[in-house]
């Protein structure tokens, strides 16, 4: 579905998925065994602004804009914010060194079923 992005499943009621959360969240229904709630995302294509500058500057990193940056992108602030926490955690001064920060990172992405 375009303009939204998958998050866990949480509480199940009547075959569909849902949680109670923000607005940005709608129910989905049952598609193809899996149920899934979606957050409402903006996609790079139609940013503007602050959260245009953001993707601009993820496209620059990475090539592309990954899915942990669009489920911010309604509060493009929050975004800026994340991002200056997580540059700063994995580039700033340190007692670990680069690959420590990294493997650290891949250890708490497999504990918490996440691809990284």
């Amino acid at each position: 579905m375009r303009g939204f992005s998958r998050i866990v499943p949480s509480e199940r009621a009547a075959g569909l998925q849902y949680k109670r959360c923000a607005p940005v969240f709608e129910i989905q229904p049952r598609n193809e065994g899996i149920d899934m709630p979606w957050i409402k995302t903006i996609e790079p294509e139609d940013a503007t602004g602050g959260l245009k500058l953001e993707y601009d500057k993820a496209m620059k990193r990475a090539g592309k804009v990954f899915n942990i940056l669009k489920v911010q992108s309604l509060n493009p602030e929050s975004l800026r914010a994340s991002m200056h926490l997580y540059l700063a955690t994995m580039f700033g001064p340190s007692g670990l060194s680069r690959a420590e920060r990294e493997m650290l990172a891949t250890v708490v992405s497999q504990a918490n079923h996440c691809f990284y």
